[in-house]
């Protein structure tokens, strides 16, 4: 019956780091759309600041 548990262990922590994994990949998705944004609205300022007469 120890030998059960061990295997019951290992796949709950394999399981817990699989989540951990998966929170800190959403994370950095939701970042890298972030970036994303900031550096569209940087480039059409850029954009359009060039634009202007001098």
């Amino acid at each position: 019956m120890a030998g059960m548990f061990w295997i019951f262990a290992a796949v709950g922590l394999g399981m817990a780091g699989l989540v951990v994994l998966g929170f800190l990949s959403v994370r950095v998705l939701v970042a890298a759309r972030g970036l994303t944004r900031e550096i569209d609205r940087s480039r059409q300022r850029l954009a359009s600041s060039s634009d202007r007469p001098r």
